[in-house]
């Protein structure tokens, strides 16, 4: 399993995140031809060699032009977003990103996300950051992403809303939502300004898990934040390798509690809860309990660094006085998601592969209810439609 490792030294921002995805090997021209798939254009990315402190790397920028296009809402992104020629793993993971951003934005203003108004934010370079990682990452051909503390800044900068304090409202917002770890700037800086950017926090706490892997580095990027600061070198580093932990095996936390005085109408409102943070699994046992009442066991399966969230969620959504958790390793088949084309349009499905060889194929839920109601197709004709397909283009039938 390839894994990426972002050690945000200076912080990150949306251009760190592609300078650092070009210095591991991926040229911008590259990035750009890519990046073509975009139903709008009027952009370009160019990049060049520099140094931030005492660290070379390489310093991205995105040229907008002089009347680039401009964005109001969230919403108009996504459609640009969808509109485009990309596979639906890129688009999926980009629209998560940029709703993540609106729901930031909203909590902030107090509004509803599709109310949002953008301003630095509404240019079709938060566009191509966004979706220029998500696709970098893809090309680099990294399984999983992981990410270090975030540093806060500190001090005020200047932006359309006027002064803020760093971080900005959004940003602290997007740390709060997915319960992100933060460092103080480096050396306790009293005025390091912004060190992570909107865009940079949507992206990583979108795309990115918050602990660090082991794992055997075969290569670094470094992407350079366009101030050169002298307290700290301004650069995001972009570690490449492999896991180091047997292929397949995901280190997890069981957390577990015995409920028998809540009313069973309550248990999804949780299990919506446990899936909004990153659950990978929440389900419901019944059990019996002391003088044999009926109960309900409640056991929910999140990484490490989500154990806090979901214990905090437990004890807070239901009646229970105590939870268990218990660490354990699970082993998983590869999996990856490829889109296909079918007689009703290109669809997004999971590949599940045993030592490297394809055996089972599923599509992807969300797609394929989008699809029918799209055209006004039955949900299960749809799943029928792709699974024939997936398994024809991705399986050896022969074998089955």
């Amino acid at each position: 399993m390839v894994l990426g490792y972002l050690h945000c030294i200076g912080g990150v921002s949306g251009d760190m995140l592609l300078g650092a995805i070009v210095d591991a090997g991926i040229p911008a021209e590259d990035l750009q031809t890519e990046l073509a798939g975009f139903a709008v254009g009027g952009f370009s990315i160019s990049a060049c060699r520099s140094h931030r402190g005492g660290v070379d790397g390489t310093l991205v920028s995105v040229d907008i032009g002089n009347e680039p296009r401009k964005f109001d809402t969230v919403g108009e992104l996504i459609d640009t977003l969808e509109a485009s020629d990309f596979t639906s793993s890129v688009i999926i993971r980009s629209r998560e990103v940029l709703e993540r951003l609106a729901q930031a934005e909203a909590s902030v203003h107090g509004i509803k996300a599709e109310d949002v108004h953008l301003h630095e934010l509404g240019t079709v370079d938060t566009l191509v950051d966004v979706v220029g990682t998500v696709l970098g990452m893809e090309k680099l051909g990294i399984d999983r992403l992981f990410c270090s503390p975030l540093p806060t800044g500190s001090g005020i900068f200047q932006s359309e809303h006027g002064m803020l304090p760093a971080p900005s409202p959004a940003t602290a917002a997007l740390f709060g939502m997915s319960n992100a770890p933060t460092i103080p700037p480096p050396g306790d800086i009293l005025n390091a300004g912004e060190m992570v950017t909107p865009t940079g926090a949507a992206i990583v706490t979108t795309i990115a898990a918050f602990n660090q892997p082991a794992m055997h580095i075969s290569r670094i990027g470094y992407g350079l934040g366009s101030r050169d600061p002298s307290a700290y070198p301004n650069v995001t580093a972009l570690w490449i390798g492999e896991s180091s932990s047997p292929v397949g095996v995901s280190t997890l936390r069981l957390v577990e509690t015995n409920i028998d005085d809540m009313s069973s109408e309550m248990f999804p409102y949780v299990s919506e809860c446990l899936f909004e943070i990153g659950a990978r699994d929440v389900w419901i046992t019944p059990i019996q309990m002391k003088k044999g009442r009926p109960g309900m066991m409640l056991s929910v399966l999140v990484t490490p660094e989500l154990e806090s969230q979901a214990v905090s969620i437990i004890l807070n959504q239901t009646t229970t006085l105590g939870v268990r958790v218990t660490a354990l390793d699970r082993y998983e088949a590869e999996r990856e998601i490829v889109s296909i084309g079918t007689s009703v349009g290109k669809v997004a499905v999971k590949i599940k592969s045993i030592d490297g060889k394809p055996v089972a194929v599923s599509p992807e839920f969300e797609e394929c209810r989008r699809i029918a109601r799209q055209k006004k197709i039955s949900l299960q004709k749809v799943f029928r439609i792709v699974q024939a397909a997936a398994e024809a283009e991705l399986l050896d039938t022969g074998d089955i």
